[in-house]
């Protein structure tokens, strides 16, 4: 024979709901947000940092992905090879930094940057 326990928590939970204590809250009955069709395992954090409209937005290692993401488009402002290298050798420094915990935020695997490729698409950019 099985017996029925109920803890203390279940047993507020089950009170609350039969006074009625979890009826009309924001968002009842709405479907949950849509994060897009590619699964974004920090979703919650962007979320929280909007919803909860944080000082100074996102988390700095969620900067630094993006930085690094959004590098490409961002390589034609670069107009010496030197200013570049410098770019990404303290983008590089930030990421072993990030990758030690160093740098407030949750983890991150992002790899270093190889300078020579980047410079390489840099060239090719300029080119076109």
């Amino acid at each position: 024979m099985t017996s029925w326990y109920e803890s203390h928590i279940d047993r507020q939970i089950r009170e609350a709901q039969e006074r009625g204590e979890f009826d009309g809250l924001p968002g009842a009955g709405r479907p949950l947000p849509d994060h897009g069709e590619l699964y974004d395992e920090d979703w919650w954090i962007r979320d929280l940092a909007r919803r909860e409209r944080l000082p100074g937005g996102i988390p700095p290692t969620l900067r630094l992905r993006r930085e690094v993401e959004d590098l490409p488009q961002e390589l034609v402002k670069f107009k010496t090879e030197d200013s570049l290298r410098r770019a990404i050798a303290d983008l590089n420094v930030r990421i072993e930094r990030a990758k030690r915990g160093l740098i407030e935020g949750p983890s991150t695997i992002l790899p270093a940057l190889d300078a020579d490729e980047v410079v390489d698409a840099w060239r090719r950019a300029r080119a076109e």
